[in-house]
């Protein structure tokens, strides 16, 4: 199979202003006319990335293997399907930025324990992944009125997402941070906004951008896949509590599991290499857990499994 380097390689294909359109044609008509423009642009996009369907089909064969009553095997309609859970997590996506998703909309799991740390005035790690659609975490920024969310993400427009989010929405509580390297800076930087008591969203499924920064092996879907150790050295020098942070759409609905992870992870010198790999072995193993509830909604289009990089 062909491979990109890294995924970072792979450019996005929803562009900003692909999203302004959809997104107008998502208020002006809603969900299915949208629809109808989308479908044809994940087929084609399904037919023109042989790669993304290659490692789609690898990913659902693992799936196959590991919970044989999912009914998939990894063909090329499971594939399809896979492309097109992509195409209704974009339009979950609009919704969630057009403010037409409401906490009625919303189902939650372990939030009382998440909003009982955000009463005590400081702040949380969320370890958030490409499973889902972490955009519905607009809803997260009405929990409290006073509740802040930071979501960290590796590319070069987030000015330009969060511009077009309080376009749709100037009350919004969600803020987009451009990082390709956890330094010593974006450390400070969300130590303040922690200690303010706010929330930080992290995703810890994907190696860095920079290759330069480390990555620890974990068993993942009966192999061993790279995770990056940035998010849980960074949990650890902000000496916050760390939650996991998935929200999957079920039955139609959007259903936000909050799971506490750590109090306090620490690292010490003397095992620091092994302490920092059990805990990216535990959030792998949440991960797996909840790919195997909803394995068509992990949007991880590239070979998962490649480990020759470190």
């Amino acid at each position: 199979m062909k491979q990109t380097s890294h995924w970072s390689a792979m450019g996005e294909w929803s562009m900003i202003w692909g999203m302004r359109f959809l997104l107008r044609v998502y208020l002006l008509f809603g969900r299915t006319v949208l629809q109808w423009f989308l479908y044809p642009v994940v087929s084609y996009y399904w037919l023109a990335n042989k790669p993304g369907r290659e490692a789609s089909r690898a990913y659902l064969k693992r799936v196959a293997q590991l919970s044989p009553t999912s009914n998939l095997s990894g063909s090329l309609r499971d594939s399809y399907r896979h492309f097109i859970s992509f195409a209704n997590a974009i339009i979950d996506k609009l919704a969630a930025w057009s403010g037409a998703l409401s906490l009625a909309d919303v189902d939650y799991r372990g939030r009382d324990s998440l909003l009982a740390q955000t009463k005590t005035g400081r702040g949380a790690i969320l370890l958030g992944s490409h499973l889902g659609n972490l955009e519905v975490c607009r809803v997260i920024a009405d929990l409290d009125e006073t509740a802040r969310i930071n979501v960290l993400v590796h590319t070069k427009h987030a000015e330009k997402f969060n511009n077009l989010l309080r376009q749709t929405n100037q009350n919004s509580g969600l803020n987009l941070i451009q990082v390709t390297e956890i330094s010593a800076a974006t450390a400070m930087l969300l130590s303040d906004k922690v200690d303010n008591g706010e929330l930080v969203i992290i995703t810890a499924d994907r190696t860095p951008v920079s290759r330069n920064q480390r990555v620890s092996r974990a068993g993942f879907m009966g192999a061993e896949a790279l995770f990056p150790q940035g998010p849980f050295i960074l949990a650890s020098l902000l000496k916050c509590p760390v939650y996991t942070l998935f929200c999957l759409n079920q039955q139609g609905r959007q259903v936000i599991y909050f799971e506490h992870f750590s109090d306090l992870l620490t690292f010490p010198r003397k095992n620091r290499e092994q302490a920092v790999q059990q805990a990216i072995q535990q959030y792998a193993e949440r991960l797996e857990h909840y790919c195997l509830a909803e394995p068509l909604q992990w949007f991880n289009f590239f070979d998962f499994w490649r480990v020759d990089e470190k």
